[in-house]
């Protein structure tokens, strides 16, 4: 799927190498270079995480780390940025969990 068309004078993408991470128990394909917030989203996975009052969910906002709320679980990890967190391969990643902050 191309989300640019081509521009002359533009180099093309270059994707790192392809990857497995597993979200919620299911395997999703990733490449090196992508945050966990990108890998998520393109695997069509929408909420990472509750918020605390009212259970609502919650995405990717700022993408640059500011906001927090793209909480997610990494390896056992609470409260990791999934907006800045680089994926690696076999990573294993929890959404919609409580976080105490």
């Amino acid at each position: 799927m191309n989300r640019m068309p081509y521009v002359a004078g533009l180099p093309a993408v270059q994707k790192g190498r392809a990857i497995k991470i597993t979200a919620d128990g299911n395997v999703i394909d990733a490449h090196e270079g992508d945050t966990i917030a990108a890998a998520l989203l393109s695997a069509g996975i929408r909420s990472f995480r509750l918020s605390p009052k009212r259970k609502e969910p919650r995405s990717l906002y700022c993408g640059m780390g500011i906001c927090f709320e793209c909480l997610v679980t990494v390896d056992g990890v609470h409260a990791v940025r999934a907006c800045i967190t680089p994926v690696a391969d076999g990573m294993r990643v929890e959404t919609c969990k409580d976080m105490d902050l």
